[in-house]
């Protein structure tokens, strides 16, 4: 076991943007979280599963696994993998993306009160 594991761990250095968190979008909406883990539990422990389930967010999901090399091992094999008709696709969360779409719906969202408020229409006529 132990020189699996130093053979695994061979290639200590990792690309920068790999995590234990993964991202994983097209999923089916009505896909349970057993189900999640039955997927995902085969490429290593999973420490949390986080199904999104209001309008914005479903069809995604976010996976926790306890261990880097398991995390990376899941998005070799599931990427493109077949779920219900649909192919998941599966991503290493990157907390600085997700924070700039979260910033630009905002400031979409200033820009629209804004051009309400003061009688600003952007379409030419």
């Amino acid at each position: 076991m132990a020189a699996a594991l130093r053979i695994r761990r061979g290639n200590a250095r990792l690309p920068p943007e790999l995590n234990r968190v993964l991202y994983v979008r097209n999923l089916p909406f009505n896909i349970s979280s057993e189900e999640m883990y039955d997927i995902f539990g085969k490429y290593g422990a999973i420490r949390q599963i986080r199904i999104g389930d209001n309008k914005d967010t479903r069809g995604t999901a976010f996976v926790v696994y306890e261990d880097i090399y398991d995390a990376k091992n899941a998005v070799d094999h599931l990427s493109g993998f077949n779920v219900a008709n649909r192919y998941l696709i599966v991503l290493y969360y990157q907390q600085a993306k997700m924070s700039k779409k979260i910033d630009q719906r905002k400031k979409e969202e200033e820009l629209t009160k804004l051009q309400e408020k003061y009688g600003v229409s952007t379409k030419e006529k």
